[in-house]
């Protein structure tokens, strides 16, 4: 089996695009955003662009040579958030979760953060397993507004 994980760049926006609509189609209950908030006018390489030149990290895995699931890392307040992760139904259960969350904690070490966090909706248990493999633990609730109404729990790894 041959995986990778590489960041990409606002170059590669093309492909983070591409990822990115069919998470938002195939787990519009994963994210805060819809796939409605970046089609038809919301779908312009600008907007894609300036996504990937705010967030810190952005990366894409790869399997067999298929793109296979993408995350992202916000640096902010000596610690790093991990967000926006998606594995692709044909890569579930094939360790591509584990090597995106991989991703973003090495990536953390490299800058001398200890602390990285996400949320994750209380009912997504398939990823709060994947998270607490990798050392999470459940913070409590994220008080952050969110559009879709399904409470989400705060998960940290110090």
């Amino acid at each position: 089996m041959t995986m990778r994980v590489n960041r990409i760049t606002v170059e590669e926006w093309s492909l983070w695009r591409e990822l990115r609509l069919q998470a938002l189609e195939e787990a519009p209950y994963a994210f805060g955003s819809t796939l409605a908030d970046w089609q038809r006018e919301g779908d312009q390489e600008q907007r894609w662009r300036l996504r990937l030149e705010s967030v810190d990290f952005n990366a894409i895995a790869t399997l067999e040579g298929r793109n296979a699931g993408m995350v992202s890392g916000v640096l902010g307040n000596q610690r790093v958030e991990l967000i926006s992760m998606w594995v692709a139904p044909f890569a579930r259960g094939r360790k591509v979760g584990d090597a995106l969350v991989d991703s973003v904690i090495q990536w953390a070490e490299e800058l001398n953060i200890t602390s990285v966090e996400l949320s994750v909706k209380e009912d997504n248990i398939l990823a709060i397993a994947l998270y607490t493999r990798h050392g999470f633990a459940d913070a409590g609730i994220n008080n952050r507004d969110d559009n879709l109404g399904i409470p989400e729990r705060l998960m940290a790894r110090s």
